[in-house]
């Protein structure tokens, strides 16, 4: 690598030829405040915090976009430094709503912090707040425009990353908002509610739909049977609420917490991720021994099933039928086990814990109910779990670890990787592999298929069968491989794609982390680990030989693909276009 040496407050340092200013400080151990930039994504120089002062150049400068050269010398922390910084933080809050106290994103707002961090007063300048009409018509997403600050953060992730473009800038100058095209409602756009703009957010201009108080309402009905169900990724990230550091396994902490608010049952979607591989793997083995329509593409991110019914409707027909874990889970409680229970399915209430904004969409989608009743009621995020173990008062990093309930407890960790982009074609290819082969597999790692590449492609020998499989995460990568299997320059026969960057562990509705940690950190691969650590340590790996889902389907299932699977199971899907 080629370096280039530089004085920075007055230390000289080797630093990346080619780095930026911003850069060159991080490589130096010193943060430079932003706001508006996001690595490789966002960098326009826009809200003008990471000034700073080079020696030689006609005045400040913005670090986030000024190179560095051999010899350089700058000066990220002199009083002129700061007080430009400071007067920049007094004309954005001018225009903001300052609401601080009750927004959602109060102590996780970047801009609150820095006014913190750099004594603002909030009324220096003349308050210009706008009123703006809040745009509720998503079932995911609100947007508060009087909230935004335009660092088109989130315009740059869905357009750049996501490769949607739901929003965008409107207007010029002084009358510049970020809004959809023709001023449309959010909900009659082509977004696909993966949630990727609230986590670019800085501040509290764009958050998910809240439905803790219907949680509570529940609850609180003695006449209803409220039940829960975790998804993997959940459990990896929900300590972040609480003060862990991201990578730490908070899953009995977790179980303990949502006991203590008083679910009827508490249970793991480890169980549904299983029962969702049994589906997939045989409606792959079918299509390919068929000649059924191929590839088969798996169908367990709403968000990614939403763009492909805008993006690729002719490929709808390639979606495996499969319901997501989340409402195959909603599906089975409200029949199966209320039948065990000796439940009325209409007096039960399903609520699941999720990472992702875009299931709130999904409990909504036509044809995903159970014998004609909704089978997830309420989905949460896990943002949405953690303020409501925080406003019950209880102390979640003090709780002792406790388990999911049973009968439902029993997941493999084929079912515990779900959460990572490529966990679902692992879990597949574990089952779909014992079946073809006709014999247990020596090694049950598909490796080729893990970490956080946005494209993936592996090859697997079969018997006589050669599998070729790929993977994506982010819908933009998504658009790039689908473009290249319908080209024919892709040769594939099973896919996997997750919306969002990373899968479920990247999901839009995790908790927040400022950019100073997401520019600087795989926080994908470092949530991730989680899964593939427990995955690792468990003595069940392989879906197909989880005993609970061996006996739901002699008792009540038949088997994979069959006429009662199908009806509660499967679902169908929209050629929505653009």
């Amino acid at each position: 690598m080629d370096m280039v040496n530089v004085k920075i407050n007055n230390v000289e340092y080797s630093v990346p030829a080619g780095s930026t200013v911003l850069e060159a400080a991080k490589y130096a151990g010193i943060e430079i405040p932003t706001l508006c930039y996001l690595k490789e994504i966002n960098e326009i120089g826009a809200c003008r915090l990471c000034l700073v002062e080079v020696k030689g150049a006609r005045g400040l400068v913005t670090a986030c976009v000024y190179p560095v050269n051999e010899g350089m010398e700058i000066f990220t922390n002199t009083e002129k430094v700061r007080q430009a910084r400071k007067m920049n933080i007094q004309l954005v809050l001018s225009a903001h709503k300052k609401h601080c106290l009750s927004c959602i994103r109060s102590t996780t707002c970047e801009l609150q912090r820095l006014a913190n961090e750099f004594g603002v007063d909030e009324h220096y300048f003349k308050s210009d707040e706008r009123d703006y009409d809040i745009d509720e018509s998503s079932p995911s997403i609100i947007r508060d425009n009087s909230k935004c600050i335009l660092c088109r953060r989130c315009v740059a992730v869905c357009n750049k990353v996501q490769g949607i473009g739901a929003i965008g800038a409107q207007n010029r100058g002084y009358d510049t908002a970020i809004g959809s095209q023709f001023e449309l409602p959010l909900a009659d756009t082509s977004c696909i509610n993966c949630g990727q703009c609230i986590v670019a957010c800085p501040v509290g201009a764009l958050y998910e739909k809240d439905d803790t108080d219907r949680v509570r309402e529940a609850i609180n009905d003695p006449t209803k049977h409220v039940a829960i169900c975790c998804a993997p990724s959940v459990r990896a990230q929900i300590g972040e609420c609480f003060g862990f550091e991201p990578g730490t396994d908070t899953e009995g902490k977790m179980v303990a917490a949502l006991k203590r608010l008083g679910f009827d049952g508490v249970y793991d979607m480890n169980f549904t991720a299983d029962l969702t591989i049994m589906e997939e793997a045989h409606e792959f083995i079918d299509r390919l021994q068929n000649g059924g329509k191929l590839p088969l593409i798996t169908s367990c991110s709403p968000g990614w099933i939403k763009f492909c019914e805008h993006y690729f409707p002719d490929m709808t027909e390639n979606l495996s039928s499969c319901k997501s874990p989340q409402q195959m889970f909603g599906a089975v409680y409200k029949t199966y086990f209320a039948e065990k229970m000796g439940l009325d399915p209409k007096d039960i209430v399903f609520v699941s814990a999720i990472p992702c904004t875009a299931k709130k969409f999904e409990v909504t989608r036509d044809d995903q109910d159970a014998d004609g009743i909704p089978g997830v009621d309420i989905a949460v995020t896990t943002r949405e779990l953690g303020r409501m173990i925080n406003a019950a008062g209880i102390d979640f990093k003090n709780l002792a670890d406790e388990k999911f309930d049973t009968p439902i407890d029993i997941g493999s960790g084929a079912g515990v990787i779900f959460g990572a982009t490529g966990g679902v074609m692992e879990a597949a290819l574990r089952t779909a592999a014992e079946v073809v082969l006709g014999k247990p597999l020596e090694k049950v790692d598909f490796t080729e298929v893990r970490g956080t590449d946005g494209i993936k492609f592996a090859t697997y020998k079969l018997g006589d069968l050669e599998l070729n499989v790929a993977v994506a995460s982010g819908t933009g990568n998504a658009k790039k491989l689908l473009d290249g299997v319908k080209s024919g320059e892709y040769n594939v026969q099973f896919i996997e794609i997750m919306a969002c960057p990373g899968g479920c562990v990247n999901g839009g509705g995790q908790p927040i982390q400022p950019f100073s940690v997401r520019n600087s950190v795989d926080l994908r691969a470092v949530r991730a680990s989680v899964l593939y650590n427990a995955d690792k340590r468990m003595d069940l790996r392989k879906s197909h030989e989880n005993s609970i889902i061996k006996k739901i389907y002699s008792e009540y299932l038949g088997e994979p693909g069959s006429h009662r699977a199908h009806e509660l199971l499967h679902t169908t899907y929209v050629k929505r276009g653009l």
